[in-house]
């Protein structure tokens, strides 16, 4: 009797399946990140980087101003949803300032808020504007007799 032993061979075909498999599997995950990624992102940082370049020697010296003025701000959200923001100078409270701000979605998924603040006493400012739920940007601008400051802050 003669024993007949049927060996698996590894042939082309095995080759190519391995192949359009391992292919597919990048391809898919590729086109799923990308998905994705394109959903998720609002827009431009800036329109112009080179431009933006050129600016930022600039930027870097009224940052440097601002942070002279030792100005503080703390940023909150009321149970009401009404952003409120307390400023402080040398660890005293600033009443006289005048704000304005913007609120932003950090995605663009929501448009931009304007808003007004009012003077609520002893440095705390308050919103008009009611804020809808989840996370948002705050730009402030704040003025104080002829100092001026830019603060940027997350809100939730």
């Amino acid at each position: 009797m003669s024993e007949q032993r049927s060996e698996a061979r590894f042939t082309g075909r095995h080759m190519a399946i391995i192949m359009v498999a391992f292919f597919g599997v990048v391809i898919a995950v590729n086109l799923v990140m990308a998905r994705h990624a394109v959903s998720t992102f609002g827009g431009t940082v800036v329109d112009n980087s080179y431009v933006a370049s050129q600016k930022f020697n600039g930027w870097l010296e009224q940052a440097r101003a601002q942070d002279a003025l030792g100005w503080k701000a703390d940023f909150a959200l009321d149970p009401a949803r009404y952003a409120v923001v307390t400023l402080s100078a040398a660890d005293a409270p600033m009443p006289g300032a005048r704000l304005k701000g913007t609120a932003l979605h950090p995605l663009g998924r929501a448009d931009s808020i304007a808003l007004s603040f009012r003077n609520l006493g002893n440095g705390r400012y308050r919103s008009n504007e009611t804020l809808p739920e989840g996370r948002w940007k705050i730009h402030l601008s704040i003025a104080n007799g002829a100092d001026s400051a830019r603060l940027v802050e997350d809100v939730q």
